[in-house]
């Protein structure tokens, strides 16, 4: 089941959305291969401390987080990977690593690398690491409203 706070989003702005269930899994690379689509489909957010405050880095499943070439493209001289423990009591209704990229719902600003905005389609994980959801990406980023960054990978 996807997360509370997600489901509600969802719901109450008509957004249409497919389920994706899978086996279990806990790196992106593993629920795309889980779920049948392509690694560079899918959306992982990864917890990011730019200038002190959290945000998501959201960025296809293969890519690797490099730090040197976000603090460019973010134009931030302090940024690093933000800690669990920093983290999850902001995703009370996820499982920590299964967060979806929804800055809106978390109070978290969002950088999207713009390959993702390439596709119709975005999937990404619902809040579990069970379960993966897809929806238009243009449903995505008018609610999301994210920030494009572009990355080299």
């Amino acid at each position: 089941m996807p997360s509370q706070l997600l489901k509600e989003l969802l719901d109450e702005n008509d957004i249409k959305y497919v389920s994706i269930m899978h086996s279990m899994a806990f790196t992106a690379v593993e629920v795309a291969k889980s779920a049948h689509i392509p690694s560079r489909e899918l959306a992982k957010t990864v917890i990011i401390k730019a200038d002190n405050k959290l945000a998501m880095a959201v960025v296809p499943a293969n890519y690797k987080v490099n730090l040197d070439i976000l603090r460019h493209a973010l134009g931030t001289q302090d940024i690093q990977l933000a800690k669990e423990s920093e983290f999850t009591p902001h995703f009370k209704d996820c499982e920590v690593g299964a967060m979806p990229p929804f800055g809106c719902l978390y109070d978290m600003d969002v950088y999207i690398a713009e390959s993702l905005s390439e596709d119709e389609k975005i999937a990404f994980n619902a809040g579990s690491h069970l379960e993966a959801i897809q929806i238009d990406y243009k449903d995505y980023e008018r609610l999301v409203k994210p920030q494009f960054i572009f990355l080299d990978n």
